[in-house]
């Protein structure tokens, strides 16, 4: 648990209509985790040597759209604002530091048009130190919390992260693990299912009203999980998983999820 500082949902805006998307999915999560909003936007003029007088009173009334936005969404939640100097990675990453978890859209004002998810997002869910929640436009608002599970140590803490989330939502969970079925793939199915079954020890005590229903995919886990999206309201994933080679801060899978997912997607790197 976090100390009272850190504990609070934060979210970036820059005035697109994602970020908004993400505003009311971060009131929302403020409300379920009865934490405080932040509202952040990165003011990158000065940094340009612009005049920003205009600037920065355009700055202001887009924090104050998103606090409207937020207030109407879940009302009674304790919002504050902050318009921060900086380009907006490192801003957001700063932001990191002090919260809970970060809530940002999937293309922000700086998209590139045919882009699925923004370099925003992807540097954000490789670096920050809680979790990221990246928003898609258009998403199911129904169906289960899915999550990856492949035994590594961030997949646990996705799992965690992911039964907190069904019971926030009245959501089913559905554990996922992909395994290849091949004679020479690292998991035989025996193993597949002995592997889902020990990944979930111990959680349904702690969450005894949310529905687990594991499946066990025979496949690809990029390809599985990017389809299981479809019908997802939302995808968790830890951020390095087995598949992942020493030194790369995401891994195949959630990069994948990032720019591929139907849904909103979580990347979990710390136990936060």
């Amino acid at each position: 648990m976090n100390t009272a500082d850190t504990a609070r949902v934060i979210v970036g805006v820059d005035g697109s209509e994602q970020a908004l998307a993400a505003v009311r999915v971060a009131a929302t999560e403020a409300a379920h985790r009865d934490e405080p909003l932040h509202i952040v936007h990165a003011f990158i003029w000065p940094s340009l040597h612009a005049d920003g007088a205009g600037l920065r009173e355009h700055a202001d009334d887009l924090v104050a759209e998103a606090v409207a936005e937020a207030a109407r969404v879940a009302p009674g939640i304790r919002i504050t604002t902050e318009v921060v100097d900086g380009a907006a990675t490192p801003v957001l990453l700063a932001e990191s530091r002090r919260g809970d978890l970060l809530v940002l859209g999937d293309r922000g004002l700086g998209g590139i048009s045919g882009l699925i998810v923004g370099s925003v997002a992807v540097h954000a869910a490789a670096h920050a130190d809680c979790p990221v929640l990246v928003v898609r436009d258009t998403a199911p608002t129904g169906g289960a919390v899915v999550v990856g599970v492949d035994g590594s140590a961030t997949s646990q803490l996705a799992v965690g992260f992911a039964f907190a989330e069904a019971a926030y939502r009245g959501a089913d969970l559905a554990p996922v693990l992909v395994w290849d079925g091949k004679p020479t793939g690292e998991l035989g199915q025996e193993e597949a299912m002995l592997l889902l079954s020990e990944s979930l020890a111990g959680w349904g005590e702690r969450f005894p009203d949310v529905t687990v229903r594991p499946e066990l995919i025979r496949g690809n886990a990029r390809h599985a999980l990017v389809e299981r999206s479809k019908d997802a309201q939302l995808t968790v994933v830890g951020a390095r998983g087995r598949d992942t080679f020493t030194g790369l801060l995401l891994g195949s899978v959630s990069q994948t999820l990032l720019y591929h997912s139907a849904g909103p997607v979580a990347v979990i790197r710390n136990g936060r």
